[in-house]
């Protein structure tokens, strides 16, 4: 049983290049593709199963034909998290289920108007649940809104998301220390600062962390310009490495 995941954006809500910006990370990133980074999101496939882990990609529906994936797994309902689903939704056809957190507001009119998209499915932080096989625990994060990250196990790979936070609960932090995660996929929207960000992990925060969780792999996403300026200059510490738009992580 094979579980892999396709990392789809690794961008924060301001994207790279970011808008009437000319650092040379968005200078590159216009002129190469490679360099640019979507809205903050993944892929799951566990054997037969295709699971889309946040809705941030805006033409999604395009990339994903009715019939070729399960279900949503929603991190948030930050707008830059969810917004591929407002066109969705008024598509014909069977119901798609959509698990996340339970926040009764949401984003905008998506529970009031879901159309072919079913919340039902609420889900409770460290209650593990299942997706055709594929063991998901959801983990509190520190974030404005209401957010979950996701321990996901087969038999032989345990791997970590957790996009949109900044540091992370202490209950999460020993739960990871506890299950030992094969790799870590994490916010790291800032370079290494010294005071605290509010919403969004710096390298400093992550550094520490991992100190504490003893990850081998760790994998940083919701990547700034900023950061990625920061990281032409750079190297990153061992066991560490920035992940980009369409990197494949391959667990057996």
């Amino acid at each position: 049983m094979s579980l892999t995941i396709t990392l789809t954006g690794t961008g924060g809500a301001q994207l790279v290049p970011a808008f009437g910006c000319d650092c040379p990370a968005c200078r590159r990133a216009r002129l190469q593709d490679a360099y640019r980074r979507r809205p903050c999101s993944a892929v799951v496939k566990f054997n037969d199963a295709v699971t889309l882990l946040d809705a941030g990609i805006p033409h999604l529906m395009d990339d994903w034909p009715a019939g070729s994936f399960q279900q949503f797994l929603l991190t948030h309902y930050h707008m830059d998290h969810v917004q591929g689903l407002f066109p969705l939704r008024w598509g014909v056809g069977a119901t798609i289920p959509v698990y996340g957190p339970p926040d009764e507001a949401g984003c905008d009119d998506l529970f009031k108007h879901p159309g072919i998209l079913d919340f039902s499915h609420t889900l409770e932080p460290f209650v593990v649940f299942e997706l055709q096989g594929l063991r998901v625990t959801p983990l509190p994060l520190n974030h404005s809104k209401l957010t979950f990250g996701y321990l996901l196990e087969s038999a032989h790979s345990r791997v970590a998301w957790l996009s949109d936070t900044a540091g992370l609960p202490d209950k999460t932090v020993k739960f990871l220390l506890n299950n030992h995660p094969q790799a870590m996929v994490i916010d790291c929207s800032h370079e290494p600062r010294t005071e605290t960000p509010r919403n969004h992990c710096d390298l400093n925060t992550v550094i520490a962390l991992n100190k504490v969780i003893g990850c081998p792999q760790v994998i940083l996403t919701h990547i700034s310009h900023q950061f990625d300026v920061w990281m032409m200059d750079n190297p990153l510490p061992e066991g560490f490495e920035a992940g980009y738009d369409g990197m494949v992580l391959v667990l057996d």
